[in-house]
């Protein structure tokens, strides 16, 4: 069984960084690729950012692409969403997700239905 933990997400002004963590449980974590996910109000769940599981490819959604990084730390289990120049309207839940299928050391999953495991979310509220 695969757990993902999210934290840090918050309340931020506008303009403002926020760091948010997902600790994955499972004993193969560095073979997972791993994506973020957001949830706005009354809509559908989009992708924001995705890593390979050899940390070298990553690819993010044209929202958020200068702003946004996304990285990995195999040690310790953790995939990382750094958040900066946050705008109102990445006002969201925030979720991490795992795939667990084989791929290619650059692979980098984008699509929601690919990913076999999803953390609880994280709310992150920007204030204009």
């Amino acid at each position: 069984q695969v757990q993902l933990v999210e934290s840090g997400g918050g309340l931020v002004q506008a303009g403002g960084s926020l760091r948010l963590s997902c600790a994955v449980s499972g004993r193969t974590f560095r073979s997972y690729a791993m994506g973020w996910f957001r949830q706005a109000s009354e809509k559908e769940r989009e992708f924001v950012a995705g890593i390979s599981w050899s940390g070298g490819s990553t690819y993010y959604a044209d929202s958020v692409k200068g702003r946004f990084t996304i990285s990995r730390d195999n040690a310790l289990m953790t995939v990382y969403l750094q958040m900066n120049s946050l705008k109102p309207e990445d006002t969201a839940v925030y979720y991490c997700a795992a795939d667990l299928k084989p791929r290619t050391p650059t692979t980098v999953v984008r699509a929601a239905v690919a990913y076999d495991y999803w953390g609880q979310g994280t709310q992150v509220t920007v204030s204009s």
